[in-house]
């Protein structure tokens, strides 16, 4: 069957009238498969597009964690500025769109492994598109070398840990020091596999190895740097998944809070934002995880020159802040999840804070909140996308709220 693309959906995939979706193609292209539901299978392209380059990892036709790199850079860029435009457009707002801030390759310092044993050792990876299978990736063109070097590292651990029947999920962090390692799915701890564990620490680079939820060993504190603050977050902890991304990010929250003296970090985590706020501005960072918390306030009182930080554990979305509880601030920081902060902005929406920076990794629900909030007088006026997941279609943003 030949289908002739006439865009890209959100997750990446060509779409041909039907709808039919045909993965790694691009607008444009003719190509031609074996129609599987609504799904083009055994694709060929018949008339590729000039958007068209060739992928420059080996793992690609295999592994799911790209699926975008058949495409140019430029291409790319237009696309996910055109995602965030068109969720904005579906919500009926408008503001100017910043050029798109990218990630280089091989600098992602953070990922979740899947490992695996074999007959002759041991696997370490990711699934392959919408499949079980796991894919080695040992020359993987996202993540940091750190990375990359500790794969031997690894396959040692699946060996020691992981039954024939199970797999692993490995959370791998780059740190200052070393590797940041948390695995999940492994063998239940007794005293053989302890002593095990205990001896592979001594392997070279590691930072921190948790097993099941329970530190086994920390060799050197595995710090992050947030701003003036050194912070060690909880095993596997949400982190901006590269250096580049973060610091783009912290520069358009910090631009969209200029001026603000008392600041609400919500959703704050283990103190991205609100630690190096707290450089130039008393901040109150809310957060439901009581590690993360935690690692924030450490961070805050071990470091020199900051303003005074304050934290309160609360589930935003159960128990957002109300009107009367921001109306001591000047400023305020929301970071929520992919689903958005519906409950939290619609009490923002009714408060009288005079900045807002929203940030968000997920550009439809950014769209409903920010409709929300330009519905209750704030106005919207810049959006600065940031590419820290290069080459896949997820895309991030910061945006700036003020009202007049």
């Amino acid at each position: 069957m030949k289908v002739e693309i006439d865009r890209l959906g959100h997750h990446g995939d060509g779409i041909a009238e039907g709808p039919i979706f045909v993965a790694r193609a691009l607008p444009g292209e003719e190509v031609e498969g074996h129609l599987d539901d609504n799904r083009l299978t055994s694709v060929k392209v018949l008339r590729p597009s000039d958007d068209r380059v060739s992928p420059p990892c080996s793992h690609y036709k295999m592994c799911g964690g790209c699926s975008l790199q058949h495409a140019s850079d430029d291409f790319v860029t237009r696309w996910k500025e055109g995602v965030i435009h068109m969720a904005m457009v579906g919500q009926g707002i408008e503001a100017p769109i910043r050029p798109i801030v990218t990630s280089p390759a091989r600098s992602r310092r953070r990922a979740a492994l899947s490992a695996r044993r074999t007959k002759k050792g041991a696997m370490i990876g990711f699934h392959g598109r919408g499949s079980d299978q796991l894919v080695a990736t040992p020359e993987c063109h996202l993540l940091h070398p750190d990375i990359l070097r500790f794969f031997p590292a690894l396959e040692q651990l699946t060996v020691i840990g992981a039954s024939r029947t199970t797999e692993l999920t490995i959370y791998v962090t780059q740190a200052a020091a070393g590797i940041d390692v948390a695995v999940s799915g492994g063998k239940d701890m007794d005293r053989a596999l302890q002593m095990v564990l205990a001896d592979w620490c001594q392997a070279p680079g590691l930072a921190r190895l948790t097993w099941n939820g329970d530190q086994v060993a920390e060799i050197v504190p595995p710090v992050q740097t947030f701003g003036a603050a050194r912070v060690v977050p909880p095993p596997g902890a949400f982190l901006q998944a590269t250096t580049q991304g973060e610091a783009a990010l912290i520069a358009a929250v910090d631009e969209a809070l200029q001026g603000c003296k008392q600041i609400a970090d919500l959703f704050a985590g283990s103190g991205t934002f609100a630690l190096p706020l707290a450089s130039r501005a008393e901040v109150h960072g809310v957060e439901s995880d009581t590690a993360m918390l935690g690692a924030l306030d450490r961070g805050w009182r071990e470091a020199k020159g900051l303003r005074r930080v304050t934290t309160q554990e609360r589930d935003l979305f159960r128990r957002p802040l109300m009107p009367d509880e921001l109306k001591k601030f000047d400023g305020i920081v929301i970071d929520p999840p992919r689903a958005g902060a519906k409950a939290q902005v619609s009490e923002i929406a009714q408060c009288e804070v005079g900045r807002i920076a929203m940030v968000s990794c997920n550009p439809v629900t950014f769209a409903r909140d920010a409709r929300a909030l330009v519905d209750g007088g704030y106005k919207l006026n810049w959006v600065q996308p940031v590419d820290q997941f290069r080459w896949s279609s997820h895309v991030e943003l910061a945006a700036s709220f003020s009202r007049s």
